[in-house]
């Protein structure tokens, strides 16, 4: 199995800055895609940035440059920079990947989410 622990989240006034972390730990062989989603009350989760193990990456139509995605093989960590944070922002953001365990299985994991609050 595979556990994820998310932090980073917290609130911030708009145009500050925040810093989300994801790390994984379990019997993991290998780790493939990794990824942010985000839900707002009363909306769907929606894909928020996405990084493959070959360094591919994803964003969501919405970041528009605001965002930055990056990961740690070697930690078994994904981080989330995002800047010019506005209120649209707000939301519980979550952790996802797609891992080979030990056991040579698959699965797909999701981390029990950080609240991000813009507010003035």
């Amino acid at each position: 199995q595979v556990q994820l622990v998310e932090s980073g989240g917290g609130l911030v006034q708009p145009g500050g800055s925040l810093r989300l972390s994801c790390t994984a730990s379990g019997s993991i062989f290998s780790i493939g895609r990794m990824a942010w989603y985000r839900q707002a009350p009363g909306e769907q989760r929606e894909l928020v940035a996405a990084i493959t193990s070959g360094g591919s990456i994803d964003y969501g139509d919405f970041v528009k440059e605001r965002f930055t995605i990056s990961r740690d093989k070697a930690k078994n960590t994904m981080y989330l920079q995002m800047d010019s944070l506005t209120l649209e922002d707000s939301a519980v953001y979550y952790c996802n990947i797609q891992a080979r365990l030990a056991s040579g299985t698959h699965e797909g994991s999701w981390g029990q989410g950080t609240r991000v609050t813009v507010s003035a």
